[in-house]
């Protein structure tokens, strides 16, 4: 197989909260004013990602990880099970506010739904003045006095409500209450999951007219009352250099997750050894592989094969780059080689979710 940067088409779905936010931002063709999620990489019975540029055109992702597992994903991770990816890429539109919801851990999923639990991670691509979105609860909220409240209606006063602006990171432990609120356009990386229980959905009627369906029972048997309410926004630890600034936004069991800006240039080295998802946020360059050149817009979203061995960025971009580890200790490795202390390794958003998974 000839290995080089795929570009995927997107998968783009249609929602009552939906706008046109990527056609704005991104300058996409949309089907519709409605479009409220596209899935820029996926790989799950709601949606799958098929390449859009060069000898692979027309194969899915899925087909191409069957067939060369070790080359499309790496030797740490190529021999994972078939027909399964770990992530799932999308950029959210929200015009109007997404209803209260939760997703279960991993255990809650397999057991009732037969698939990955979802924690997930949101990079604010762009919001309104005053945008707001729901992240956890108040302290001190107890199940009874929350499950009262849905019954009644009345739960606002137990959401924790957030400000948000252009560049906010939030990591979403499964198992956190969230709303996204009218008004933001973000990139979420997540596990490879699309189920979602919802609690409240303010009163409004669903794409048929008639109310959509909740899950009130899952939802509270899924929702983490007991969690510690830490601060919402995540805080990025940073490296600078001449060529370009490096960000750690979020590093947990399921993906590691970071912000480049590059002024010159930026080298990755997948060495076989593991696949990147590169999202192209903002300017324009080149991605330069085994002799070849892509070029790079905003807005693109690239899977990059283990087998190109080495990649490098040019150009000014500023992009976000997700992949996965194998064990907590790779991470501290790293990061302890970029000489960040123990302190603020254990702050970064998803190093505590290690301990709790195993």
């Amino acid at each position: 197989m000839r290995f080089y940067p795929l570009r995927l088409e997107p998968i783009y779905k249609e929602k009552i909260w939906g706008g046109n936010g990527l056609e704005k931002l991104y300058n996409r063709k949309l089907p519709n004013d409605k479009i409220g999620e596209s899935w820029e990489l996926a790989a799950h019975p709601h949606g799958m990602s098929v390449v859009k540029n060069g000898i692979h055109k027309g194969k899915s992702l899925l087909e191409l990880i069957n067939k060369y597992p070790e080359k499309m994903l790496g030797n740490k991770i190529g021999h994972r099970k078939r027909d399964y990816f770990p992530l799932l890429i999308k950029f959210l539109d929200a015009n109007d506010k997404l209803s209260v919801q939760v997703h279960p851990d991993d255990d809650y999923a397999l057991r009732v739904e037969n698939e990955a639990g979802k924690t997930e991670m949101w990079y604010i691509l762009a919001a309104k003045p005053g945008a707001k979105l729901i992240y956890g609860l108040k302290a001190g909220t107890q199940k009874k006095d929350f499950e009262e409240a849905v019954k009644k209606g009345c739960l606002e006063k137990y959401l924790n409500e957030v400000e948000v602006k252009k560049g906010d990171i939030f990591f979403m432990p499964a198992g956190t209450i969230h709303a996204i609120g009218e008004g933001i356009l973000l990139a979420e990386i997540q596990q490879n999951s699309d189920t979602t229980y919802r609690v409240y959905d303010w009163n409004r009627a669903g794409m048929d007219g008639k109310p959509r369906d909740l899950h009130i029972e899952k939802a509270l048997d899924v929702i983490d009352f007991n969690r510690e309410m830490v601060q919402a926004k995540s805080t990025p630890l940073c490296r600078e250099y001449t060529a370009y600034k490096r960000y750690f936004l979020a590093a947990c069991p399921y993906f590691i997750t970071e912000k480049i800006e590059v002024k010159e240039e930026y080298m990755l080295n997948p060495g076989n050894s593991r696949f990147y998802v590169l999202i192209n946020l903002e300017g324009e360059g080149n991605i330069l592989y085994n002799g070849g050149n892509y070029p790079l817009n905003p807005g693109n979203t690239l899977f990059l094969p283990a087998g190109l061995e080495e990649v490098r960025v040019t150009g000014q971009v500023g992009f976000l780059l997700t992949y996965l580890e194998n064990s907590k200790e790779e991470i501290i490795k790293l990061l302890t080689g970029l000489n960040f202390t123990d302190e603020e390794i254990h702050n970064l958003a998803g190093m505590q979710n290690w301990d709790e998974k195993n």
